[in-house]
């Protein structure tokens, strides 16, 4: 299997993808995470007795980006085969 396979330009594209949505998750979380609780311990606000830089970055963005992963892959991923296809004309 070479390098220009299209199976091959299909996983870098998706790999990609993958790679942009965790850095898109990462830099969210950072900002949610250090922009709320960057405070006085005494200042933090609770929500459902978590601190809210921890309910928002933890709970509320993982929710968000299981959404947003799924749709991402429902729209931009391809089904692709495993098999070789040279393998295949060759066996039959």
């Amino acid at each position: 299997m070479d390098l220009t396979d299209r199976r091959m330009k299909v996983a870098h594209r998706e790999a990609k993808i993958g790679v942009g949505l965790a850095l898109i998750h990462f830099i969210l979380w950072f900002a949610l995470a250090y922009g709320l609780g960057s405070g006085d311990v005494a200042d933090y606000t609770y929500v459902f007795g978590m601190p809210a830089w921890f309910f928002y970055s933890c709970i509320v963005l993982s929710g968000f980006m299981i959404i947003v992963v799924t749709f991402v892959v429902k729209l931009f991923f391809k089904e692709v085969p495993f098999e070789d296809q040279e393998e295949e004309r060759e066996t039959k």
